[in-house]
């Protein structure tokens, strides 16, 4: 008996011969490959993509998942606290992609000389529970949140807003000066911290722009005459960074630092004097400077302004705020750019993570004595070879 082969059959004949010959071998798994993106990929994506580009293109993808909030199935974080910090996940899908981010925050990890906050995320089909992306999360999540900050400014601050105040210089600062500067249009940046080495830091590493920025000696010289105050501490304590008689008609507030139980910024009053948006209010009330306030106070979820359902601001004096806790939305948006951008670029590489099985329903076959065996024979096997050997023996 003679069998003939075409190119193309050779190709695929680790998937198709089997299927001819199912009486034989088992039909295998699929050689599944995970595509994995470091952090030297990630930061080379924004090396070559540009800053003001990569904040741009996030922001994008944000408010793109932002205006189809009803597809997404939505919870609040899972967290584990500590006396130091906290370990949250934090999952997310719609029908056809799933996403979860592994974040901690350490606000002493200085003393070990490792960062406040590490994180590592994925992308799942959700059909097949196939894991498509592993990223890190670390320096994605510092884009993600200030592209996150600068689109909720946009639909919230009077237009033509050019001065920020910005308290708190520490990882999170230069991410949130230029994302504010690139797309919101902010020209000028007042700083304090209580480390004015975290300022000075901060001062070096905006050097190269356009930015007109000032050291302060207080929030409340930071904060006056701002058109815009953004907050982004990481001190695990109920702090009052914000106190309402530093508040002016207009302003507009980003509370970013304040984002789990019993680690708040902003003076209750301050809250109660504004307009309060949140990303996800279930999550808010319990982790925001929201959670100081009663469960009937009124805030507005910002889907709602972005998909023009609801007003953002209603006047010039009005002082609007947003109680950014950091959602889960917001990294699958930060995953889906990074992904298609990485692609795109050709950055990045595969993982096996899934094990190739000549039998699905038989994963003992892995460390069976006789696995090396098997495998030569089941998942190696070169097709001509095998289907030659099977013709001689017919």
């Amino acid at each position: 008996m003679t069998i003939y082969i075409t190119a193309h059959l050779c190709e695929t004949a680790s998937y198709t011969t089997r299927d001819y010959f199912e009486g034989a071998i088992m039909k295998p798994t699929p050689h599944i490959q995970t595509q994995f993106l470091s952090a030297h990929d990630v930061a080379a994506i924004v090396a070559r993509t540009g800053i003001a580009d990569t904040l741009n293109g996030m922001a994008d993808y944000i408010r793109q998942d932002f205006m189809r909030w009803g597809d997404f199935e939505k919870c609040a974080r899972v967290a584990n606290h500590s006396k130091d910090g906290v370990i949250e996940l934090m999952p997310v899908s719609d029908a056809k992609t799933y996403a979860f981010k592994y974040v901690n925050g350490h606000p002493s990890n200085h003393r070990f000389n490792l960062p406040t906050v590490m994180a590592f995320g994925a992308l799942a089909d959700v059909d097949t529970g196939i894991p498509e992306l592993l990223s890190e999360l670390t320096l994605t999540t510092a884009l993600r949140t200030a592209a996150m900050s600068a689109v909720a400014t946009i639909a919230l601050a009077r237009p033509g807003s050019r001065r920020m105040a910005l308290i708190g210089n520490g990882a999170q600062s230069e991410f949130q000066a230029l994302a504010f500067h690139h797309l919101v249009g902010i020209e000028e940046i007042r700083l304090f911290d209580t480390d004015r080495k975290a300022t000075d830091k901060l001062m070096r590493n905006l050097a190269h722009t356009n930015l007109r920025v000032f050291a302060c000696d207080s929030v409340a010289q930071a904060v006056r005459g701002a058109d815009i105050v953004t907050t982004v501490t990481a001190d695990k304590t109920n702090a009052t960074i914000l106190t309402p008689e530093l508040i002016e008609p207009g302003m507009h507030i980003n509370g970013v630092g304040g984002d789990c139980p019993g680690k708040t910024e902003l003076h209750p009053d301050v809250l109660r004097g504004a307009s309060v948006f949140v990303e996800y209010e279930p999550q808010t009330r319990i982790e925001g400077d929201l959670q100081h306030l009663p469960a009937d106070f009124a805030v507005t979820e910002l889907w709602r302004v972005l998909g023009g359902q609801v007003q953002g601001r209603s006047n010039d004096t009005e002082v609007t705020l947003f109680d950014s806790v950091g959602f889960a939305l917001e990294d699958f948006s930060a995953l889906r750019y990074m992904r298609d951008t990485a692609k795109r670029l050709g950055v990045g590489q595969s993982l096996a993570l899934i094990p190739e099985l000549a039998n699905p329903k038989d994963l003992f076959s892995l460390i069976h004595p006789d696995a090396t065996a098997a495998t030569d024979k089941l998942v190696n096997l070169d097709p001509i070879r095998y289907l030659f050997t099977s013709a001689q023996t017919a």
